[in-house]
């Protein structure tokens, strides 16, 4: 009889240990899964809003006094391509059509009135309205909408090192630490995204 009982035992804390075991790999397997689906998605949004952000930061500061040495009119491009669905849509229907509207009414018959730092927010606010399908939805959500962030960002940012004098001096100039970090902001959405896209 105590054979039978240390038998039963051993069997029971057998099959503790290995459903324990197997309790153990199906959680990890669920915490692999969960992490590479909240960094594929959560995290592309998220750089997605903190890139579109810092491109509009971008273009505020080269319209103020802080003048910045990049072409901003990239910024355009860069900040169509990566804006969020949410706010991109918001654009593309009736509130940037009516924006639009008044951006061209303005800059048509009051010209001397219309701002000139108003010109490239207007171009962008048109640029959602009138572009096709094509650019908006398929260019937007893929492979090279994201190489095109990835290019202009590089280059803003290879262009701003040049005209600072260096990548040190980018650093330590007056407004150069601003810009410096605006522009590497713009490279975090797109690198992501790439090696999201590329896993």
């Amino acid at each position: 009889m105590s054979y039978l009982a240390t038998r039963a035992k051993q069997e029971t804390s057998h099959l503790m240990s290995s459903d324990f075991k197997e309790l153990v790999f199906a959680a990890k397997k669920l915490a692999n899964h969960s992490i590479m689906l909240g960094a594929s998605g959560f995290g592309v949004s998220v750089f997605e809003w903190v890139a579109s952000f810092a491109a509009i930061y971008l273009l505020i500061l080269d319209r103020t006094n802080w003048k910045t040495n990049i072409l901003t009119t990239l910024l355009i491009p860069y900040i169509f391509l990566s804006l969020p669905w949410v706010l991109f849509s918001a654009f593309r229907g009736d509130i940037g059509k009516w924006i639009a509207f008044v951006a061209v009414v303005l800059r048509l018959f009051f010209p001397r009135r219309f701002p000139d730092w108003l010109e490239l927010p207007a171009a962008l606010i048109l640029l959602i309205v009138v572009a096709p399908s094509l650019f908006s939805s398929t260019l937007r959500n893929s492979l090279v909408g994201v190489l095109i962030c990835l290019a202009i960002a590089c280059y803003l940012l290879q262009e701003h090192i040049r005209a600072s004098g260096g990548f040190r001096n980018s650093f330590t100039k007056a407004h150069g630490i601003s810009n410096t970090v605006g522009i590497i902001l713009l490279l975090v959405y797109p690198a992501w995204a790439l090696i999201v896209e590329i896993l």
